[in-house]
C-alpha cells in the first residue's frame, strides 16, 4: 500500500497558447488535512479538475492508493474515491436534501420503484453525522449556505470518498458556520479521510491544516508541516517577493465636510435608525457579524433596496435616490461583494464590463469614443494587473480574483466620489489583496471618500481610518485610528453587544 491516499506525479497541463499546469506533484495522506495554497491564476483550479476528471492531464500520473488512474471524466474520479466541494455549490435547490444527496445514486426497491424511505433515513443519518439534524425532505434551497454545503459533503461521505478537495469553502459562510465547517473537516480527518483545503486566508491554514503545499504560476513551489511555515514565508512562497505590509496603508487630506451624510436611515425589519457621516480623504470601515446589516446599508444607500425612512446628503445636498442609477448620477459607486451575479456580465468581454457604469463618458455625442475606451481600459489592466491575454477576454473565464479587479476597474472609470467596497478581497489571494488596496489608497489620496465593508478584522483594523460596528440593522460602536478602543477585543464587543 502507498503512504499516499491521492499522490499527483509530474503533472502539466496544457490549453491553446498557454501551459495551466507544469510539472506539478501533490501528496495527500489518509486522515491528514493539506492545505493548498497559491494566487489567483497559481493553477489550483486547474489542478483541482485534472484530479476530479475534468480535464486530462497532458504529461505525468494520478495514483489512488499507489494505483495509477487515468480519469476520463468526472464518473472516473468519484469511482476512484475522490470527491469535490466546489466554492459555487452544485445545488438542486428546489429539489430535497435526500434528492441532492443521491441524485444518480438512487436506491430503488424489489419493485424498481425509488425507495424514498431508506434514502430518507440514510440522509438524515450522514447529515447529522456531520453535526446538522434536519429534515431531509424539504427544499434545499430553504437552508443556510451552511447546511447547503454539508450536503454537499455528504455526497462525498456518502460514496465513501478517500479524499475530499474543498474550494473556499468558507468563503460564504458566516462565523458559526465556519467553525462546524472545521468541526466537520476534523471528524472526516478522524474517520481516515484525505482532505485539500483550498484557502486564500492564512489564518484557516493554520488552525486547520496538518501540512500546506503552495502553488505559483502553475508549478509546484514547497510543502511543509504547518508548524514549519508562519505568514511571511507563507505569503513570499506564493508571491515570490516578500511583502513589506499585508496592509499597506496609506493616508489622503480628509475633506472639511462630509461627502456623505446618512440621517436616521430606516428599512422595516433590516435597519433602524442608522446615522452616519464619510469624509474625502479617508478609508471609513463597516464591521460587524454576518447579518448585522452591513450590506443592507450600502444597498439601500445605492438604491437597490427601497428605504422607509431617513434621509442622504451628498456634499451638503439631500438627494432622492430611488434606484442604482440615481446613485451613479449622484456620484456613488458600489463595488458588490457578488461580483458574479451583480458586479459584472460574465459572458461580455472585459472591454465591455469596465465601461458599462459610464458610458456618457466614453462618448461623444451619439458614439462611443473607441480609441478612449481602448486607452483607458488598457491603463486599468496594466494599474491593477489584471492576468489575460487582452481586454477582449470574457470576463467569466477570468479567475475570481481578476474579475474583481475588473469590477474595481469599472468603477474607478467613473466620475464617482464616493466609493463602496462590499467585502472587496472575498476569494482572492494576498496579492490580488495589496493590489486592492493600493487602490483604495490611491483613491483617498485623490479625496474619494473609500466605505468598506469587510468580515476580516485585520483587514478592517489594517486599513481604516475610522471603523463603524453594526448589530441587528442599528449602529454600536465608532472607533477611531490611533485610539484606545481601535482594536478587534473593543470591535466584537460592539458586534456582540445586547
Amino acid at each position: 500500500m502507498s503512504e499516499y491516499v491521492v499522490e499527483l506525479r509530474n503533472a502539466t497541463k496544457r490549453f491553446p497558447g498557454v501551459v495551466a499546469m507544469r510539472n506539478m506533484h501533490l501528496e495527500v495522506k489518509p486522515g491528514e488535512i493539506l492545505g493548498l495554497i497559491g494566487e489567483n491564476g497559481a493553477g489550483k483550479s486547474t489542478l483541482i479538475k485534472s484530479l476530479t476528471g475534468v480535464h486530462q492531464i497532458d504529461e505525468g500520473q494520478i495514483f489512488v492508493d499507489g494505483v495509477e488512474q487515468h480519469f476520463k471524466s468526472p464518473n472516473d474520479s468519484a469511482n476512484a474515491g475522490i470527491a469535490c466541494v466546489y466554492q459555487e455549490l452544485n445545488m438542486e435547490k428546489l429539489l430535497s436534501i435526500t434528492d441532492n444527496i443521491f441524485i444518480n445514486k438512487w436506491i430503488k426497491g424489489k419493485n424498481g420503484l425509488l425507495d424514498y424511505k431508506t434514502m430518507h433515513e440514510k440522509a438524515r443519518e450522514v447529515m447529522k453525522s456531520l453535526g446538522q439534524d434536519v429534515d431531509p425532505t424539504k427544499a434545499a434551497g430553504t437552508f443556510g449556505m451552511g447546511i447547503q454545503q454539508m450536503i454537499e459533503i455528504a455526497k462525498a461521505v456518502l460514496i465513501d470518498a478517500k479524499m475530499i478537495i474543498m474550494d473556499e469553502p468558507t468563503s460564504s459562510l458566516g462565523e458559526k458556520e465556519v467553525e462546524q465547517l472545521m468541526k466537520t473537516c476534523r471528524s472526516l480527518r478522524d474517520r481516515g479521510v484525505g482532505i485539500v483545503f483550498v484557502s486564500h486566508k492564512l489564518e484557516e491554514l493554520f488552525e486547520l491544516c496538518d501540512r500546506v503545499t503552495v502553488m505559483r504560476d502553475g508549478e509546484y513551489v514547497d510543502t511543509r508541516p504547518i508548524n514549519e511555515w508562519d505568514n511571511d514565508s507563507l505569503v513570499t512562497a506564493m508571491v515570490g517577493r516578500t511583502l513589506e505590509q499585508q496592509f499597506p496603508k496609506e493616508y489622503g487630506v480628509k475633506s472639511k465636510e462630509p461627502l456623505l451624510k446618512v440621517e436616521h436611515l430606516e428599512e422595516m425589519g433590516v435597519l433602524r435608525d442608522v446615522s452616519f457621516e464619510a469624509y474625502g480623504g479617508e478609508i471609513l470601515g463597516f464591521a460587524g457579524l454576518v447579518g448585522a446589516g452591513r450590506t443592507e446599508t450600502m444597498r439601500a444607500i445605492f438604491g437597490a433596496d427601497k428605504i422607509d425612512g431617513g434621509k442622504i446628503y451628498i456634499k451638503g445636498k439631500e438627494v432622492n435616490i430611488k434606484s442604482p442609477r440615481d446613485a451613479i448620477r449622484a456620484g456613488i459607486a458600489f463595488l458588490t461583494e457578488d461580483r458574479k451575479g451583480q458586479g459584472l456580465v460574465l459572458a461580455q468581454p472585459i472591454v465591455t464590463n469596465m465601461v458599462l457604469a459610464n458610458l456618457k463618458g466614453f462618448s461623444n455625442g451619439l458614439f462611443l469614443n473607441f480609441g478612449k475606451i481602448t486607452q483607458v481600459v488598457a491603463e486599468r489592466i496594466k494599474e491593477l494587473r489584471i492576468k489575460t491575454p487582452s481586454a477582449d477576454e470574457i470576463a467569466g473565464q477570468l479567475s475570481g480574483g481578476n474579475q474583481q479587479k475588473v469590477v474595481i476597474g469599472k468603477w474607478v472609470n467613473t466620475d464617482a466620489d464616493i466609493f463602496i467596497f462590499d467585502e472587496p478581497t472575498r476569494g482572492i489571494d494576498v496579492g490580488a489583496k495589496v493590489e486592492v488596496y493600493n487602490v483604495m489608497n490611491k483613491l483617498v489620496k485623490d479625496g474619494k471618500c473609500v466605505i468598506m465593508v469587510s468580515s476580516e478584522m485585520p483587514e478592517i483594523l489594517g486599513m481604516s481610518d475610522r471603523i463603524i460596528v453594526m448589530r441587528e440593522g442599528k449602529i454600536t460602536g465608532t472607533m477611531h485610528r490611533n485610539t484606545d478602543n481601535f482594536n478587534q477585543e473593543d470591535i466584537m464587543k460592539a458586534a456582540w453587544e445586547v
